[in-house]
């Protein structure tokens, strides 16, 4: 079935792919992101683009009433800054957690009146396999998506009762505008269209967790079960590395 769905963070990488696989199957797209060229070419396309700071919360929540009712909100939009101990840089955390959980936040208030009361509406959220585990120069990245994971697994129970169902997303290494930035090793890196494959195939599936690529996100899965004091040693040895 066509359906309308909203996706933030659509100008670039995972988004952007999202968005025009939506496009080409014939959905009702709206487009939001902060890239003017990138938003004209999602238009041209046949999307309905809105240019938004999602962390200026009255001009998101400006730009997202009126709507209408929507069937599917993928709400991607996110950075990425590592930190290098021991200089913590409080301002570089406060950037990432306001890009992150704060604009995830305020986005969720914009688009829940246009998921409730439509019939099988889906929010999703767009976390990061580092939210499995503490990793080491993620204090600010992975703090931030482990509050996504906590935030949308509570939604899951508290938005039951009013149909509108939740998805987080558990990425591992895509590559993107922001990754190609990463000066460390990435294994089993995805391109951004296998990442959109794997979301898209997720959410048709209604799928809660939707969490790729598995040999790496299961990985680190079992990680975050071992003892603390025994990831810590591991850990600990990673940085000398």
């Amino acid at each position: 079935r066509l359906m309308k769905v909203l996706i933030t963070g659509a100008t670039s990488g995972i988004g952007w792919q999202l968005a025009h696989d939506y496009l080409d199957e014939g959905h009702d797209v709206i487009a939001v992101g902060r890239k003017p060229q990138a938003l004209a070419v999602l238009k041209d396309k046949g999307a309905k683009v809105l240019a938004l700071d999602l962390t200026d919360r009255q001009a998101t929540l400006d730009g997202l009433a009126g709507l209408g009712p929507l069937n599917l909100a993928i709400l991607n939009a996110g950075t990425c800054e590592y930190l290098d101990m021991p200089d913590f840089d409080s301002a570089a955390f406060i950037r990432v957690m306001r890009a992150n959980v704060e604009s995830m936040a305020i986005s969720i208030e914009g688009v829940l009146p246009c998921l409730i009361g439509c019939e099988g509406a889906r929010l999703v959220g767009v976390a990061s396999a580092a939210a499995y585990l503490p990793l080491p120069r993620a204090e600010a990245y992975g703090a931030s998506k482990a509050a996504i994971r906590y935030l949308f697994d509570t939604l899951d129970i508290t938005l039951a009762r009013q149909g509108v169902a939740v998805s987080t997303v558990f990425p591992g290494f895509v590559k993107t505008p922001l990754t190609d930035k990463n000066d460390f090793a990435m294994p089993m890196q995805l391109s951004a269209q296998d990442a959109a494959r794997y979301i898209r195939r997720g959410i048709d599936k209604g799928q809660r967790h939707i969490h790729f690529p598995k040999a790496f996100t299961w990985t680190l899965q079992l990680l975050g079960l071992l003892p603390q004091g025994l990831w810590r040693r591991l850990a600990k040895r990673i940085i000398k590395a």
